[in-house]
Order: structure tokens, then C-alpha cells, then sequence
């Protein structure tokens, strides 16, 4: 009797649901299974119909919209001409990953466990809905349905008898070997050279963008430090409208890669390649070019500076040998030890490369073989792009807010993109960034004489800077803007061009100053405000309205306030309102892009 086979599928944005799915991975092969984990658009999705177990493990993105490594499988699976008994062999489980304070929680994994079950699978136990808001984070809710789900699994596929388990104290095989070239050390001046621009950029072929300008648009005196970079693209073929991305992996600091070369006593300039230790670990990411540098493996790919997921305590307890440090790991990775992991890693928000000098007898015993299985993938950032290329042609331009904060650890906390990008000097000599650019989720109407109203507080004015040059350049001067910040003297983001399209009949500006006064005001209070006016502009004028901006409190806010309008304006019940707003948004004519 063969061991019985899983197979995991993930749709993952940000590499929580890759995470997940990798550890669902790791749980299985100790059980004895053969596994395969991979992004749903890397699987041959025809092949659904002759598998007998699959989990999917699915985070949601935007508005409800599935992750980029998903959508070619999305599309597939909701073809209406799909018979419905198409994957009636099929024995299957949904994981979803989401966050309660965003509208759409969920929406993929609901939306998928529905659809498998139309076409005639069998769900082996109701969806899971992982909650980052969770108390314990979203292993509150894996953590028992994983429980549930192996309950069945093996009910269903039980180990052959006779094949022994592997223990949770013993590590797994690595994914990748490392294999070390003695005599080759890098050329330090081959990495400064500016590579050559790609036909077409994306993930795996980027552009090299050459930082312009890299200026703070915040008073020096104020406590938070907003960038505006601009970008030359200038040869890259890239195109983008109002409300697309430009995306871009950052770098560890140069004093982090030294110092992780030093805890794991790795020469940075050594040379390897590396080898699949079996076919279902899948090919080498496409990334890291062969041969490759340890500098070059430690400063762009491994996510060092972030703060550790779980898997990470799982891998390394495997390696302690020091017992006061395996008790530690150990306690981590039990259930009853997940409150001391949020104490200890997440509330501080400690990093990776921090955890490694905590526990530096095990640090001394990792294997480099185990570096890609212990830190996940640096993944790319993504910006709302803040210009038109009918206003600014072969550029790109961005508004960052750079992250900076204190916890009780010693040192403040950093974001690694937003440090990396401000401590970029155009002026010390040219600056390269590789870039690329996708649609984003918000869409302008064509029709010029539709009115268009944004909501854009702080840095959410991103993307209604590149609508509003780019629908003025096509002689669209139906805009509204609602723009909020703490002062008007400190945070007023790009307001000498909101002055001079007004006078130019362009913009009509409402702001809101939050600090300026004893009361504080926000957007939702100037919404309030202009019932009237936006009444008109959307149920007489086929308005569209936007939001942009934190996701805490202002977009719930924004919405009751517009939905208040309609009921003093129009004199519509509170019901009809919400039924308003949901026409609206499903019509396109609503439409909102937040962020944690």
C-alpha cells in the first residue's frame, strides 16, 4: 500500500497563505504522505479532476479579489460551461486568511468553497475563516481546523502500516542543497552596473527605474517623515492608468546582511548554486541566478528584518540542542505557548535576525542547506502610482510615508521598504530601482461628464493625484476632492497644485485639518457637510464615488456619513440608503482601495 497523496494549493499575496500552505505541507510528510504544495497558477488546473485530496489555502486581496498567483485558476473555475459533477472524486478543504475589519473578509475562500461544492467535490469540513484580528492572530482558527481537518483526513487516508512518523523534534529533509564554488568570489563593481531594461517588466523581469527626486513633503517639525520619489522610466514600454501600482522589492541594510553573515558565519562573497533535493520541491526561485552570492542571497531574497510567522519557531526548535533554548522553542510552538510567542515576537514586533541573536547556541547549529525553508521570500511592496504619464510622460511618481516606530524594543522598528527608499540620494550619484507596474483595483470612468468624488486622507491622495492630472489633461472637470491631514501647515500633501486647479476651475477641494483646531476634523465630517451637493452629483449626475486611505475607522465613517446624505436628501430610508450604496459599488460607481 503507497502512502497517500495530498496536494496543497495556495493563492497568496503577501506569502501568509504560501506560509500556511508550506506548513499544512510539513504537518503531512511527518504523517507520512506524499506531498506537493504550489500557487494555484502553477498548477495545471486540469488536472483537478484525477486528484483525491487537495487543500486550498486562499487569502482575499483589495476588494474582494483574489491574490495574482490565483487568477488565471479563478477564471477557470467559475466558467459557467464546468459540468457540475466535474470534481465529484475529489475530497477537499478550504483554509481562508483575511482580516474582519476589511468589508470583503473572506470573500475568496467563501466564494471557492461554494463553487467546489457546485461542481461535486467533497468538502471534508466547513471553510475556514483565519482572522488576523484574532486575539492569537490567525493561527486562533488554524490551529482547530487543522485539528478537524487531519481528524478527517486520516479517517479517510490512513498511513500504511508500518511506515514510521517522523517527530516533531526531528527537522524535515531542506528543500534546496547548497553547493559552494571554492575558487569564484564577486566582482564588487559587477553589482553596481544598471542591468538591461526587459521588453516587457514584471516580477520576474524588472525595470530599472532611476530615482529623480527623493524629497520630504512633511514640515521638519512634524512627527511623521512622507517622501515624494519620482522615477524615470524612461525605455521601458511601461504603460499605466489612473489607479494602478508600481511594485518594488526592497533590500536588508547593509549592517543587517553583515551581521547575519557573522551569527551564521557565512563568507558574503562566496559563490553557490543551489539543487532541489526532490522533484516536488519544486525549480529554483527564478530570482536567484546560478551561480549566486551569499551577499546577494542574504541582501535581496531572504526576508531577514521581518517578523517571524510561526514556521519559523517550528524549524529552528528542530535544531536546538542547548535545553534551556529547545524548552523556549518548544513552548513557542505549542498551543499554549502561542501567547507568549505574540508577547515575546509580535506585539514588540521583533525581527528574524533579532530571534537568531536570542537563541545563539541553536543559531550555531542551523544549516545553510535550511536557509530558504527557515526565512520566507522578501516580497515586493506595492505603491499607488501619484502621477500621469499624460501630465509627467516616462515617470513615475510616488507618496511614501516612511515607517518608523518605538516599541519596548531597544532599538525603534523600521518598515523595510519605506527606510530603504528614503535613504536613497539621487544627488550622491545615480540610483536605480527595479520596478514594475500592475492594474490596480480602482477604475475611472471614461465618460466625461460623469462626475468623480474622491475621499483621499493623508497618503490615500496617491492615486486621485494621478486621476485628477490625467482626467484634466483629457478636459474632464467634474472632480471633487475631500482631502484630510493632521495640519494644514505640517502634512498638506501637494496643495499648491490643489490651488491652482481650482482656480482653473478644474477641482472643487474640500480639507479637513484634524489638529488645526480645539474639535477635531475629518473627511466624514466634510461629507456630512456637502449632502447636498454630492446628492446631486451622484443621483442626478451618475457620480462616482471613491475612497482611498487607512482602513481603522475613515472608510466606515465616510460611508455612514454618505449614507446619511442619502437619507436627508433623497428621503430614503436607512435600508435604501445601504441598498444605494451596494447598487453603486456593484455598478462600479462606487469603488475603495484601504490598507492596514
Amino acid at each position: 500500500m503507497s502512502a497517500p497523496k495530498l496536494l496543497i494549493l495556495y493563492g497568496s499575496q503577501t506569502g501568509t497563505a504560501q506560509d500556511t500552505a508550506e506548513r499544512i505541507g510539513r504537518q503531512a510528510q511527518r504523517r507520512g504522505m506524499q506531498v506537493k504544495a504550489e500557487a494555484l497558477d502553477s498548477y495545471n488546473v486540469a488536472n483537478l479532476i484525477s486528484e483525491s485530496l487537495v487543500v486550498f489555502v486562499c487569502s482575499t486581496t483589495g476588494q474582494g479579489d483574489p491574490p495574482d498567483n490565483m487568477k488565471n485558476f479563478w477564471r477557470f473555475v467559475f466558467r459557467k460551461s464546468l459540468p457540475a459533477g466535474s470534481l465529484c472524486r475529489l475530497d477537499c478543504a478550504v483554509l481562508g486568511l483575511g482580516d474582519s475589519s476589511y468589508p470583503k473578509f473572506n470573500f475568496v475562500a467563501k466564494k471557492l468553497h461554494k463553487r467546489l461544492m457546485q461542481l461535486g467535490a467533497s468538502v471534508l469540513l466547513p471553510v475556514g475563516l483565519a482572522d488576523d484580528q484574532h486575539d492569537l492572530g490567525a493561527d486562533g482558527v488554524i490551529d482547530p481546523w487543522l485539528t478537524s481537518f487531519w481528524e478527517r483526513a486520516q479517517a479517510l487516508y490512513p498511513t500504511p502500516a508500518g511506515q514510521s512518523l517522523i517527530s516533531v523534534d526531528e527537522p524535515l529533509p531542506p528543500r534546496f542543497v547548497f553547493r559552494f564554488l571554492d575558487d569564484v568570489t564577486e566582482n564588487r563593481a559587477d553589482r553596481r552596473s544598471v542591468p538591461e531594461p526587459p521588453i516587457s517588466p514584471s516580477q520576474t523581469r524588472t525595470f530599472p527605474g532611476r530615482v529623480v527626486s527623493n524629497k520630504r513633503v512633511t514640515h521638519a517639525s512634524h512627527f511623521q517623515d512622507v517622501r515624494h520619489i519620482e522615477f524615470d522610466i524612461t525605455g521601458s514600454d511601461i504603460e499605466f492608468t489612473a489607479g494602478d501600482v508600481v511594485m518594488m522589492r526592497p533590500c536588508n541594510t547593509p549592517e543587517d546582511v553583515e551581521q547575519f553573515c557573522q551569527l551564521l558565519r557565512l563568507d558574503p562573497d562566496r559563490q553557490f548554486t543551489l539543487s532541489p533535493t526532490n522533484c516536488d520541491t519544486g525549480s529554483v526561485p527564478a530570482r536567484l541566478a546560478q551561480p549566486c552570492t551569499v551577499r546577494h542571497l542574504v541582501e535581496s531574497f531572504l526576508d531577514i528584518a521581518a517578523v517571524p510567522r510561526r514556521s519559523f519557531f517550528e524549524l529552528l526548535a528542530t535544531f536546538a540542542t542547548n535545553e534551556l533554548e529547545r524548552e523556549k522553542l518548544s513552548e513557542f510552538n505549542s498551543a499554549q505557548g502561542q501567547d507568549e510567542l505574540h508577547a515575546y515576537c509580535n506585539r514588540p514586533r521583533r525581527t528574524a535576525l533579532e530571534v537568531l541573536t536570542d537563541f545563539p547556541h541553536t543559531t550555531a547549529e542551523l544549516s545553510v542547506d535550511y536557509l530558504l525553508d527557515l526565512f520566507p521570500e522578501i516580497q515586493p511592496r506595492s505603491f499607488s502610482i501619484a502621477s500621469s504619464l499624460l501630465a509627467h510622460p516616462n515617470r513615475i511618481q510616488i507618496l511614501l510615508a516612511v515607517v518608523h516606530y518605538k516599541t519596548k524594543m531597544h532599538l525603534p522598528r523600521k518598515g523595510l521598504c519605506s527606510s530603504w527608499l528614503a535613504s536613497l540620494d539621487p544627488t550622491q550619484g545615480d540610483v536605480y530601482v527595479p520596478l514594475w507596474v500592475k492594474k490596480g483595483s480602482m477604475k475611472f470612468p471614461k465618460d466625461p461628464y460623469s462626475p468623480v468624488i474622491m475621499v483621499g486622507p493623508g497618503t490615500g491622495v496617491a492615486p486621485f493625484r494621478s486621476a485628477l492630472q490625467e482626467r484634466i489633461a483629457q478636459g474632464k472637470t467634474a472632480n471633487v476632492l475631500y482631502f484630510g491631514c493632521r495640519s494644514q501647515s505640517k502634512d498638506f500633501y501637494c496643495s499648491s497644485e490643489w490651488e491652482e486647479m481650482e482656480k482653473a476651475g478644474q477641482l472643487t477641494l474640500f480639507t479637513a485639518f484634524s489638529r488645526d483646531q480645539e474639535d477635531k476634523i475629518y473627511v466624514q465630517q466634510r461629507v456630512q457637510e456637502q449632502a447636498e451637493l454630492l446628492w446631486d452629483l451622484i443621483a442626478n449626475k451618475n457620480g462616482y464615488f471613491y475612497i482611498a486611505g487607512n482602513a481603522k475607522q475613515m472608510p466606515t465613517a465616510v460611508c455612514d456619513a454618505l449614507k446619511e446624505g442619502f437619507q436627508s436628501q433623497g428621503g430614503v430610508s436607512s435600508a435604501e440608503a445601504d441598498e444605494m450604496l451596494v447598487a453603486m459599488e456593484r455598478a462600479g460607481r462606487f469603488q475603495s482601495e484601504t490598507w492596514s
